[in-house]
């Protein structure tokens, strides 16, 4: 059958991809490592430090991930053409399907996987956390940051990874004022990085009700999640700490108390909040997680010597121009304005296939022909 011999030339065509993925992720290197690693767990006294054997079962673990996940496509691979031999020799056209899926799955899997090797940013490996911020325009803009919000949350289901929610605070009338996601999976800010700064929408208000069309920006900023083995000097008396009551769902507890915690950092400027726990202790230690992440990240982009060389607020959040433009109205596209990279589709984008985007991104960012930003 031709449809059987065109995908059996497709998975032959993949195989010298594998064996040139094999090379680029390092899996000999990987798999020492492994050893290395799992000899050191054997010694006696290796749980003494805590911190330091969390550290190591973590890498352990990520190494270990990695060579399963190319050992699983490889395996898949073998096992769809021996597949295909079978229904070639049966004259079977009822593994069509499941041939075609498996294809199509490993074709996707190639390409993230070949993606992930181009992630060599120091905390590219780590999770990431998105914080949301509406623009000028309010009922507007606070819609727009509450569809980013659906549409990354999508984005995470899409890949495996989990989110957990921060800081929520929600509109006047619909929207959100601001958020804060936790985004955990291996990779995960190297990913998303490339979604930091300014988005803008183009649509029909639907608040409006003379129907005119509306222009909207909201801005994002993507920080790693910093692990607390990664030393920041954060002196408490820089420091300022605010509890309130949350204002968002979440129980009697919640809304009863004032559990919700606000730090600023007095040298900077810096302000970062949560009150998603029933805590007001967990809540600080959130804040504190992401205080650290955002000075870090600010550090290493302004090459900076030590945290204290960072000065003002202006430095924290950027306005500038947009990343990207989507536009539902009087045509529907979605253009990276970096990349070039666009699609017609918006409601598949808003339903979190931004794949297409981060992809062309992360290839300018390795030709060069991208700027960080």
């Amino acid at each position: 059958m031709l449809q059987l011999e065109e995908m059996r030339l497709a998975l032959v065509g993949m195989q010298p991809e594998l064996h040139d993925l094999k090379e680029a992720i390092g899996y000999d290197g990987l798999a020492r490592k492994v050893a290395e690693l799992e000899e050191k767990a054997a010694q006696p006294g290796f749980w003494d430090n805590v911190e330091t054997s969390q550290k190591t079962l973590q890498i352990t673990k990520q190494c270990k991930d990695r060579i399963e996940h190319y050992d699983a496509m490889c395996a898949e691979c073998e096992d769809a053409l021996v597949l295909i031999e079978m229904a070639s020799e049966e004259n079977d056209d009822s593994m069509l399907e499941e041939i075609k899926t498996s294809v199509d799955h490993l074709q996707m899997e190639i390409e993230e996987m070949r993606l992930s090797t181009l992630l060599t940013g120091e905390y590219d490996e780590q999770n990431a956390i998105i914080t949301f911020h509406p623009g000028a325009g309010g009922t507007e803009a606070q819609d727009w940051a509450q569809m980013l919000y659906r549409m990354y949350t999508r984005w995470a289901e899409r890949h495996g990874f989990t989110c957990k929610v921060l800081d929520y605070l929600d509109g006047d009338e619909a929207g959100l004022k601001s958020a804060s996601l936790l985004i955990e999976g291996l990779n995960a800010y190297g990913f998303l990085k490339s979604e930091n700064g300014v988005h803008r929408l183009v649509r029909v208000s639907p608040f409006d009700a003379s129907g005119r069309r509306q222009t909207s920006f909201a801005s994002l900023e993507v920080m790693p999640d910093i692990d607390d083995t990664i030393e920041v000097d954060i002196r408490p008396e820089d420091i300022k700490m605010d509890v309130f009551r949350s204002s968002g769902a979440g129980g009697q507890h919640i809304n009863k108390t004032s559990s919700a915690v606000r730090l600023t950092h007095l040298p900077t400027g810096i302000v970062v909040s949560c009150q998603t726990e029933r805590s007001q202790f967990q809540n600080r230690d959130n804040c504190m997680k992401m205080l650290r992440s955002k000075l870090i990240q600010i550090k290493t982009q302004e090459h900076l010597e030590k945290i204290e060389d960072i000065k003002g607020v202006q430095n924290v959040i950027a306005w500038g121009s947009q990343i990207r433009s989507y536009v539902f109205m009087p045509y529907t596209m979605v253009k990276d304005h970096r990349s070039g990279f666009e699609t017609s589709n918006v409601n598949a984008v808003m339903d979190g296939d931004l794949d297409g985007f981060i992809n062309a991104y992360l290839k300018g960012m390795s030709l060069g022909t991208l700027s960080e930003k």
